[in-house]
């Protein structure tokens, strides 16, 4: 029966979408197992799991893999009897293009931190910004992306604002500034316990190590900043 399904997470300590699927579980209070892996170095297991080679993976009974985080975290509400989706089929559907949007933005995150020089990152800010307009245009005055109950569409965009504070720490520009609904919501999103438990307490130096090790803007300056406090 799915209500007894044993659940174990594959994922990677740093990885965004694994965080969607750990703060899904930790909202519906599911007991599961995580094992995180070496994305540089996939060991031959996970990749005979994986279709894609990507985390996360659910491993649901020990037997049936379930990939992509949208999905796992679709099925997990769906079998844990959750409230994170609509009921409505429109309002169900306007939930996963937003979730989709998410996705998006976590993509230019990604090409934020990959950004070579300083006109590369402020060009790929620019347009962060403008999916932030359009996030703004689209939040009501609630705690959450909707309403004042959490859903899977928050889930989806947590791990997003979770890069923020070390991207401003670091190249001293500040992200949605000008959009007050976006920060309040963000702020809300950043102080929810299951956000907050999704990653280790470790995250913020784990992020930089990471950051430090890239060819980039971003790369370099973390680099400097640790090679800053070596010497203190």
């Amino acid at each position: 029966m799915t209500g007894t399904a044993r659940f174990t997470l594959i994922s990677h300590i740093l990885c965004p979408y694994v965080q969607r699927a750990v703060i899904t579980l930790k909202e519906l209070d599911v007991p599961y197992k995580r094992i995180d892996i070496d994305l540089a170095n996939k060991p031959e297991w996970f990749l005979a799991l994986s279709p894609l080679g990507k985390v996360p993976l659910l491993v649901v009974d020990d037997e049936t893999v379930i990939f992509e985080s949208e999905v796992i975290c679709e099925y997990l509400n769906e079998a844990n009897q959750g409230k994170l989706l609509a009921e409505d089929a429109l309002e169900k559907a306007e939930q996963r293009a937003w979730i989709e949007f998410a996705s998006t933005t976590l993509s230019i995150i990604a090409q934020l931190y990959n950004a070579a020089d300083k006109a590369a990152f402020s060009q790929l800010q620019e347009k962060l910004e403008h999916l932030g307009q359009t996030l703004e245009e689209n939040l009501v005055q609630a705690e959450y992306f909707s309403s004042n109950e959490f859903s899977l569409v928050d889930a989806a965009f947590a791990p997003a604002f979770r890069y923020l504070p070390l991207f401003e720490s670091l190249s001293k520009e500040q992200f949605f500034q000008h959009l007050p609904k976006l920060a309040l919501w963000a702020q809300y999103l950043l102080s929810r316990p299951s956000v907050i438990e999704a990653v280790s307490e470790h995250y913020q130096q784990q992020l930089m190590e990471f950051l430090a090790k890239r060819e980039s803007y971003l790369g370099q300056l973390a680099k400097s900043q640790l090679t800053a406090k070596a010497v203190k």
